[in-house]
């Protein structure tokens, strides 16, 4: 399971959620809201009307794309 707030090597580059874009002292706890928006579609549903979360976006949809 990815840890968020933190960039995994194998997440959709096109994943977005908002402790991405929160500054914070790494002793700090991650909010793990559950958050996620698709870059392309700037919504919480793919190019491919599927939902987007740390688990969903990954190499076996068509709209992957790697970082």
């Amino acid at each position: 399971m990815a840890t968020f707030g933190r960039p995994d090597e194998d997440r959709c580059a096109n994943l977005h959620w908002k402790g991405m874009y929160i500054l914070s002292e790494s002793e700090m706890p991650h909010s793990n809201d559950g958050l996620f928006w698709c870059h392309s579609t700037q919504q919480c549903m793919g190019p491919d009307n599927k939902p987007v979360d740390h688990y969903e976006c990954n190499e076996t949809r068509q709209c992957y794309k790697a970082l």
